[in-house]
């Protein structure tokens, strides 16, 4: 099988919209994560200074889901990208990359 994982940082105000989306496209195992990055701001409330990386920060949401083929993917990605637009020139990223195994946990 030719598993691949999609993974996109988005807008936290854009993530609902995403998730409905890829509902609708019966993605249902989907992993949704909050998470600070140095993605481009929608206005200058979205930053804040994280001591930690010793830069200005926006608070953003990291989406996680496998696909089992290609057509998945497409079907993914067009789903994220048409929900997660902004109206700014750079919205988010969408990475996809080979799962080389994946193992089920059972009882």
């Amino acid at each position: 099988m030719n598993m691949k994982e999609v993974k996109a940082f988005v807008h936290r105000n854009r993530v609902a919209d995403v998730v409905s989306a890829l509902n609708k496209s019966d993605f249902h195992n989907i992993t949704v994560v909050d998470v600070q990055g140095i993605l481009r701001t929608l206005s200058n409330e979205e930053n804040h200074y994280s001591v930690e990386i010793g830069q200005k920060v926006t608070n953003e949401v990291k989406l996680e889901l496998v696909c089992d083929n290609e057509t998945r993917v497409a079907e993914a990605v067009h789903a994220i990208r048409n929900n997660a637009k902004t109206g700014s020139p750079s919205a988010g990223w969408i990475y996809i990359t080979e799962i080389q195994s994946a193992i089920e946990i059972t009882a």
